[in-house]
């Protein structure tokens, strides 16, 4: 079944089987990502999380959804990657679907091309699955997104300051739903946004987004990088945002350094890959080494698990994927 963003965010608490998400629109994976975690901490359901870097790791997600825990009833497997199930993983995958049907597989990839679409795994999925297209290709889809976004902060915008809005911000969501926050912040106690509360609130914006962090990150430019986190602080950029985008390009670094060849089909952009190869040549697998237990602290700290600073540990991941260190 194929359904898109809104139709998902209905059908959270009752998803059940084999879901993909896959587009490259990081504010809806990212809310939907936040709707589900939320949903199975109130069902009570266990969650695992896979990232997959090589086709063997498929086994390891079945068998984990095979074999619950003594405390759990449910289990939620979430699972990041780029690389689909081979054969016998697909024959894993359907007999899942066929015979569990309590747990959910969740699985999270980048944007896919049409070809991709097509295969073998997408057209298992589509027929005894979910698959949601994180897209917003239409003006009046991405009205509707940021329409959600504007009555979580308890504001309403006129109808043309909606189309100030997106042009501004050229389609960009995650940009328009930053510039949301702050004129919510700035005009508090205005009835109706209009055209002038938008032009005067961001019309002085340097307008970063996580798209400039994550290319000042690929560059190297320390400098740039922890200006750039800064000043999404200060605008009023989610925390778990900037994380999301720090871990997708530590995750595409890793699985190119492991798959040189393949940047292409990790879902990396034509365009940007001498960026990423480049980034590479600064880098050294010592330092990849120490990424997935610093992403975990971060993560963990941002929930305010333990005693760790969310922010000063940004800044370190921010550091060493600069190839620099905060500390000495």
């Amino acid at each position: 079944m194929k359904i898109d963003y809104l139709q998902a965010l209905k059908r959270v608490d009752d998803a059940r089987g084999a879901w993909v998400l896959h587009g490259q629109e990081p504010l809806l994976e990212q809310n939907l990502m936040d709707a589900f975690r939320a949903s199975w901490q109130k069902q009570e359901i266990e969650r695992q999380r896979y990232d997959i870097s090589s086709v063997s790791d498929w086994k390891t997600v079945f068998n984990a959804l095979n074999s619950l825990s003594l405390f759990s009833t449910q289990l939620a497997v979430e699972v990041h990657g780029n690389i689909k199930p081979d054969a016998a993983g697909l024959k894993l995958l359907k007999s899942f679907l066929q015979h569990n049907e309590q747990n959910l597989l969740l699985i999270v990839m980048p944007k896919q091309d049409s070809s991709s679409l097509k295969t073998s795994f997408f057209q298992t999925i589509d027929a005894n699955g979910v698959n949601v297209a994180l897209t917003a290709n239409y003006p009046r889809d991405r009205q509707q997104i940021l329409a959600i976004e504007a009555d979580k902060l308890g504001i309403k915008l006129a109808n043309d300051a909606w189309a100030w809005l997106e042009q501004h911000h050229e389609h960009n969501l995650l940009a328009a739903k930053n510039s949301l926050m702050r004129v919510s912040d700035t005009f508090a106690e205005v009835d109706v946004i209009e055209i002038e509360h938008l032009y005067a609130c961001l019309q002085d914006q340097s307008r970063y987004s996580t798209y400039d962090l994550s290319d000042a990150l690929l560059a190297g430019n320390l400098a740039q990088s922890i200006k750039i986190f800064q000043y999404l602080m200060a605008s009023g950029e989610p925390l778990s945002l900037i994380l999301w985008s720090i871990s997708k390009e530590m995750r595409l670094l890793m699985q190119l350094f492991e798959q040189p060849q393949n940047a292409l089909q990790l879902g990396i952009w034509k365009t940007k890959v001498s960026q990423y190869q480049q980034a590479l040549r600064r880098l050294s697998p010592q330092t990849f080494l120490a990424w997935p237990s610093l992403l975990i602290r971060i993560d963990a700290s941002i929930k305010g698990l333990g005693h760790e600073n969310a922010e000063h540990l940004v800044q370190q991941a921010i550091a060493s994927m600069c190839g620099k260190s905060l500390f000495h």
